[in-house]
């Protein structure tokens, strides 16, 4: 596209959020290298680092979500909108978009809305197969509702709803690497079977518990990669502190995710919607373990649309310490359920979602000139 484009982006608190909307930027700027982006995100919260480092300019609303235990606490909470919303007003003012972009989060609720309000057509993005409370509150006034999962029209207008899939990150999408390549670079032996354990950059209780706790069950010929997030590194070292597990290699943050997923047989996950897309891409078997302290309980929800079609293990959070090392092993071992597991999730992949959610904004943009709103 030659013409420029100014296009807002709000949203943010998890990576979740974060990966699909500068992946979403990223598409933009690859159809239209002089477009103009600014995202609009939550102050402390982890967008103000992430988007900066991918290159793309930020303002942060001091916005925040309600405490449903401390209601009176909420006192604060209302300030806070009140604020972000005057400023979010104040941004769309000045920065005056052709179109703004909500991918879910406390900061794409004010955003939106005041964008909305001045007649700027809005586009959501909406990860899980169940609706987050911001994007259902926005959906009424939205041009276009991209969704990752089907029948995700009990929370949406039918007919604003685009199947797109979630964005996900480019650079795991590396053909180049082999199987044997990505398990060298963990120091391990491509003769034999790999585990991938992942659970975000902080880690998660659960999963990190369950691991430590079966560490012993792990037999040599079996290799794990342990992901255990900054917030159980010592935790982990702990486990590990005297034994000498050539098999296991364990690290609070993996910068080559491309290379681990490459070295993997068998996934174990929380069932976040940007982790689910990445594993549909690559063809991943996993085992999921939905946290249960989300919004709406909606990992379980994205753990279901996959288990009930056979393309996922799921094992909730309850049972995972005493059933998550066991079924592992079990299921690393049965090829035939690898395959299949392979085979299931492949095909709940929508690919290069970014670009198609890029193309749906420059079509709403082209069409909301011809009408001479802009």
């Amino acid at each position: 596209m030659d013409k420029k484009i100014k296009v807002l982006v709000s949203g943010g608190g998890t990576g979740g959020h974060i990966f699909p909307a500068v992946s979403i930027a990223n598409a933009v700027k690859d159809k239209c290298p002089d477009a103009d982006i600014l995202f609009v995100g939550a102050e402390n919260r982890m967008e103000m680092e992430k988007v900066p480092a991918a290159g793309y300019p930020i303002i942060g609303l001091p916005v925040s979500g309600f405490d449903r235990r401390h209601l009176l606490k909420n006192i604060k909470v209302l300030f806070r909108l009140f604020k972000s919303v005057r400023l979010a007003n104040k941004t769309v003012k000045s920065f005056a978009p052709d179109i703004a972009v909500g991918v879910g989060g406390y900061a794409s609720g004010p955003t939106l809305w005041a964008a909305a309000q001045k007649g700027i057509p809005t586009l959501i993005q909406e990860q899980n197969s169940y609706a987050g409370v911001t994007n259902k509150l926005l959906a009424s006034k939205a041009a276009a509702i991209c969704v990752a999962y089907e029948n995700m029209e009990r929370f949406f207008p039918k007919d604003r709803i685009i199947l797109t899939g979630n964005p996900v990150r480019q650079e795991l999408q590396n053909n180049t690497i082999s199987r044997e390549e990505a398990i060298r670079f963990f120091d391990l032996d491509p003769s034999k079977k790999t585990i991938l354990v992942i659970g975000g950059s902080l880690g998660a209780r659960t999963i990190n518990d369950s691991i430590a706790s079966g560490i012993e069950k792990i037999p040599q010929e079996i290799q794990l990669i342990w992901q255990s997030g900054k917030g159980y590194e010592t935790q982990a070292q702990k486990v590990l502190a005297g034994k000498s597990l050539k098999n296991i290699k364990q690290m609070p943050f993996i910068a080559r995710m491309d290379m681990a997923y490459k070295a993997a047989d068998l996934v174990i996950s929380r069932a976040g919607a940007s982790s689910i897309s990445e594993l549909c891409l690559l063809g991943k078997p996993v085992i999921l373990v939905p946290s249960p302290n989300v919004a709406e309980d909606h990992q379980t929800k994205n753990a279901q649309a996959l288990s009930t079609k056979g393309a996922a293990l799921l094992i909730k959070d309850c049972d995972a310490r005493n059933l998550l090392v066991d079924t592992a092993l079990k299921t690393i071992h049965d090829e035939s359920a690898l395959k299949a597991m392979s085979e299931n999730i492949s095909k709940m992949a929508q690919r290069d979602s970014a670009a198609r959610i890029a193309d749906i904004i420059f079509e709403l943009v082209d069409k909301n000139k011809k009408n001479g709103k802009i």
